[in-house]
């Protein structure tokens, strides 16, 4: 009878789970509350929409936690065996190279009104622009103060993870350590040079096309940065535990890593992009400063 429950291959069959259930209704409540929330509309003369889109909130995050958490203990109890990890490795790679095509739109929307802001066809972006770029009015960040020194932030901080990469892969777990939590707190001390930056902006997000694609890419890499951050912050906090991120096993560190490089290169080319090719350094006066 107990040859019959024997494993006879190298996949792990995921017993019933209730996440992805809880998750989805989370996920539904939370969209429903942010749509009433920006509509200002009610509910039996409520106005419930910010009240739903937290309660969704705290869902999704609550089914991330624990869904995670499993995942993590399935690692532990030694199901994830050589094909189980190579197939997390191409889930990880896969959602990466969403992400990448995630910044691509964004990235379009910039080239496209900054490489043709007096584009004939388009009147109200000429109306808008001026027929230039950083449009009339702008004034554009100078990117040899504070977007470099964030540049230099993240650079640091991809040296720092790969040593401790390094580390862990050759057991020295303290050292691990130590380059693990100078990583968060260079993270940290990105995110908050980045909003120190966005108090200190002469444009809003609203009213034309250069606030709404600057805040929307480099807001949304900020947000990435803040993922990354609790993503070590959680392989912080394992390397504390016993048999966790050993040697032999430690995916959940290389998925982090993946990550946060990947958040260091999209930064490089949103630097390069819109910080020092969108200045406008040969832009006439007021257009960029």
């Amino acid at each position: 009878m107990a040859e019959a429950h024997t494993k006879h291959h190298d996949y792990h069959l995921v017993p019933p789970s209730p996440w992805p259930f809880i998750g989805s209704m989370a996920a539904f409540v939370m969209a429903v509350g942010a749509v009433m929330w920006m509509k200002a509309m009610a509910l039996g003369g409520l106005q419930l929409g910010s009240v739903l889109f937290f309660a969704g909130l705290i869902g999704v995050l609550y089914t991330m936690f624990g869904w995670w958490s499993d995942v993590v203990r399935e690692g532990q109890e030694g199901d994830h065996t050589r094909v189980v990890q190579l197939h997390l490795r191409y889930g990880m790679i896969m959602f990466i190279a969403s992400e990448v095509m995630f910044f691509v739109a964004w990235f379009w929307a910039y080239f496209d009104a900054s490489l043709f802001p007096g584009e004939v066809r388009q009147y109200a972006r000429t109306e808008l622009t001026g027929g230039h770029w950083p449009p009339k009015g702008i004034e554009a960040f100078n990117p040899l103060q504070l977007p470099l020194l964030g540049t230099l932030v993240l650079l640091l901080s991809g040296t720092t993870v790969t040593a401790a990469h390094h580390y862990i892969v050759t057991g020295e777990r303290e050292k691990a350590k130590s380059y693990l939590w100078f990583t968060v707190l260079l993270g940290l001390l990105f995110t908050t040079l980045q909003a120190y930056e966005y108090s200190h902006a002469h444009f809003n997000f609203s009213g034309h096309i250069y606030g709404a694609t600057f805040f929307m890419a480099t807001g949304f890499h900020g947000f990435h940065v803040i993922v990354g951050t609790i993503f070590l912050l959680i392989c912080v906090i394992r390397m504390y535990k016993d048999n966790h991120l050993t040697p032999e096993r430690h995916f959940g560190f290389e998925a982090a890593a993946w990550y946060w490089h990947f958040v260091d290169v999209v930064w490089l080319f949103l630097f390069a992009a819109i910080y020092v090719w969108g200045y406008g350094w040969a832009a006439p006066a007021g257009g960029g400063h």
